[in-house]
């Protein structure tokens, strides 16, 4: 029988480790009633502002966009739009999630996704030391650095919530 380790690693954490970016992780018992970043904030006793999710939109262009945003934070479409530099950019359906980017509600991370979209992650990202985003599976979240992470998704910064 295999020794079940401590934290299975997520697709996420192995792209990391094999591209040496430094990240620690995080467990937490998700709720599937509560998927919200104030729940891990709790769980973890951090501040809910370094908790970040990700959010996948389509844009009128009909190619898709991906924003990371703090948990707490609404993704202004008017700013995520003028980010990407397209008309107008819509929030994808919930069903459409796991299709596209192989990834579930609660459980999307900006890294590993099926094939790379252009990424933006909110400007605040970078008054933390790191941030924490979804590892890939409900659960567990990567503390990474947000320069570290915009590097190597290819990701900008850009005010993207609304006031």
């Amino acid at each position: 029988m295999k020794k079940q380790h401590k934290q299975d690693k997520t697709n996420a954490m192995r792209l990391l480790d094999q591209a040496e970016i430094p990240y620690e992780t995080g467990e937490y018992e998700y709720d599937e009633s509560d998927l919200s970043g104030d729940h891990v904030a709790e769980y973890l006793g951090i501040s809910p502002d370094v908790v970040f999710k990700t959010l996948v939109t389509v844009g009128h262009d009909k190619n898709h966009y991906v924003f990371v945003i703090p948990s707490s934070g609404h993704l202004d479409l008017k700013k995520a739009a003028k980010a990407a530099k397209v008309k107008n950019i819509e929030m994808i359906a919930v069903k459409e999630l796991l299709p596209l980017t192989g990834y579930i509600r609660g459980g999307c991370s900006p890294i590993g996704m099926k094939k790379p979209f252009p990424t933006f992650i909110d400007e605040t990202a970078v008054l933390f030391d790191a941030i924490y985003i979804s590892a890939g599976k409900r659960g567990s979240q990567i503390i990474v650095n947000a320069e570290d992470l915009a590097a190597y998704i290819g990701a900008s910064f850009a005010d993207l919530t609304e006031e």
